[in-house]
């Protein structure tokens, strides 16, 4: 763990890892503050990149993107060029929530939300293989989510 944290920014990260909406004034009970000191340190962590953003969870199945798929890419060649243009493009891509250049088997991992599989088979072949360098993908549907966007345990 960084020494520049202590437990008090820990105990801050839980919290808003649990909770983004939760405010100020509660969270500087919690961490038995005053809410000028949690404010300042609240600040110090978004400011040097220890908080990222703060984001709703959305249920996807409610907003039509029900079924979620895990697709490994393999690209044609192995160069900074060919990862840098398919890096751009997958960056475009609206249903694209992840991806991770891995190593391994595959160059990628994509995690791609979608309503469901005619979806996923008209977004695979009008988008997917027209990525830079795609030489070859392999399809991994998700049937249950056991465990997604876990807090990280600090």
């Amino acid at each position: 763990m960084p020494a520049a944290l202590d437990w008090i920014d820990l105990k801050i990260l839980r919290l808003l890892q649990a909770d983004g909406r939760m405010n100020n004034a509660e969270i500087a009970k919690r961490v038995n503050t005053s809410a000028a000191t949690c404010h300042r340190r609240t600040q110090r962590l978004f400011d040097e990149g220890y908080i990222r953003g703060v984001h709703a969870q959305i249920a996807p199945e409610k907003v039509g993107r029900g079924s979620l798929v895990i697709v490994g890419v393999v690209l044609d060649r192995s160069t900074p060029e060919s990862f840098a243009a398919f890096e751009a493009a997958a960056q475009a891509m609206p249903t694209m929530l992840d991806c991770h250049l891995v190593a391994g088997d595959f160059d990628y991992f994509l995690k791609i939300r979608v309503s469901d599989m005619a979806d996923f088979n008209r977004l695979h072949s009008d988008t997917l293989i027209a990525l830079p360098g795609v030489r070859q993908t392999r399809t991994f549907f998700v049937m249950k989510e056991v465990v997604d966007n876990a807090p990280m345990d600090l």
